[in-house]
């Protein structure tokens, strides 16, 4: 078994933010995905919306499964989580140069850990992830850019870090996120206006993407694509993206951190989750951990160090003080196997559904299009 390796430069969710500007007249910026010209753009992001999700359960999703017939798959990144993904939607680059590199991710020298969901009062975001934005270009070059999603993510670290440059429009629900967007796509032309919905991935991991939870969230969901559709302005062109897939993941299947032996010993810190571990050795461990996850985990996962990883591409160009964000050992577990850690993280260690890591499942998410008419 191989890893799915992004295609950066060529598909993966840094590619669409270029190719958007591209697409709205922005010519130093490159369209590798070769998206028509537009003056209105809108991006439909559904979390946890993969693409083999979506082509497993046609019958509750007709809106999504017809538009998918003449889409496309591209490759979230890595780690296939939130944070990584929002960000290489939000700068145009991949996760090697942003450097928002996991769910959770040591912060250099502090001996800590930053959840890059949740945040952290001391990390300042513009210095933690300090590119330029794509709707920070698009308003240097004269188009309008707005973000639609929740109210209490509008201030948040990862909003600031990923977002800014872009007026935050709250929507607290799905109707008034159509509402919202399509209100902002009245406006002036060029403009460019995102959509953020998280309740699928919610969803999937309380209750796991098999549930039949999942399957009726995802109804909603076809609604709601179908709803903003029909609501956007003549000759907005639509687009309907995920951050990630998702996979459910047994009791079985779990290998304990905190209680497998070996796992834990010359670790430093345990950061990204359970899909895609960082795990960041104390000073001269780094070979005798890698050597221990390598035999513990065996062909459960694709078990690298921080160079390797580097060397084969998985995180992109990695940028000017970027490496050391990475851990001395990188992990990104096979099939259906996930390194959970119940003592340290008891919240993510119960989720039902995961992701992270380089399997199809979680690595594809669709690339929809719609020209509202």
């Amino acid at each position: 078994m191989q890893p799915t390796l992004p295609g950066y430069g060529e598909s993966t969710l840094a590619d669409l933010a270029s190719s958007l500007l591209g697409s709205l007249g922005m010519a130093a910026e490159a369209n590798p995905l070769g998206l028509p010209e537009a003056t209105r753009a809108c991006l439909l992001i559904v979390d946890g919306l993969g693409w083999e999700l979506l082509r497993d359960h046609p019958a509750a999703a007709p809106f999504l499964s017809e538009l998918a017939m003449s889409g496309r798959a591209l490759t979230a990144g890595f780690p296939s989580t939130t944070a990584t993904s929002l960000a290489s939607l939000g700068t145009g680059r991949p996760p090697g140069t942003h450097g928002l590199l996991g769910y959770q991710v040591a912060v250099p020298g502090a001996g800590r850990l930053l959840n890059e969901l949740r945040w952290d009062d001391r990390v300042d975001p513009v210095s933690w992830q300090p590119n330029s934005t794509i709707y920070e270009r698009a308003g240097a070059a004269g188009i309008s850019a707005f973000t639609v999603g929740p109210r209490g993510f509008a201030r948040s670290g990862l909003t600031r870090a990923t977002l800014r440059g872009a007026r935050y429009r709250s929507a607290n629900s799905m109707g008034a996120l159509v509402a919202e967007a399509a209100a902002a796509l009245r406006g002036p032309e060029p403009v460019l206006v995102s959509v953020y919905v998280a309740s699928l991935d919610q969803t999937g991991h309380l209750y796991g993407c098999g549930s039949d939870a999942w399957y009726y969230q995802l109804w909603h969901i076809d609604k709601l694509a179908e709803q903003l559709a029909s609501a956007l302005p003549s000759g907005t062109r639509l687009y309907i993206t995920a951050d990630h897939g998702m996979l459910d993941v047994t009791q079985s299947h779990r290998i304990d951190a905190d209680e497998v032996a070996g796992l834990r010993k010359g670790v430093a810190l345990l950061g990204g989750e359970a899909r895609a571990r960082h795990v960041y050795a104390e000073p001269g461990a780094a070979g005798d951990v890698l050597a221990a996850w390598r035999e513990v985990l065996g062909e459960r996962a694709w078990v690298l160090s921080r160079e390797e990883a580097i060397s084969a591409g998985w995180f992109g160009q990695v940028g000017p003080g970027m490496a050391e964000r990475i851990g001395d050992v990188v992990v990104a577990c096979t099939g259906g196997n996930a390194v959970v850690a119940t003592e340290a993280e008891p919240m993510e260690s119960a989720l039902v559904g995961m992701h992270g890591s380089l399997t199809p499942v979680e690595q594809l998410v669709p690339l929809l299009m719609h020209e509202a008419m």
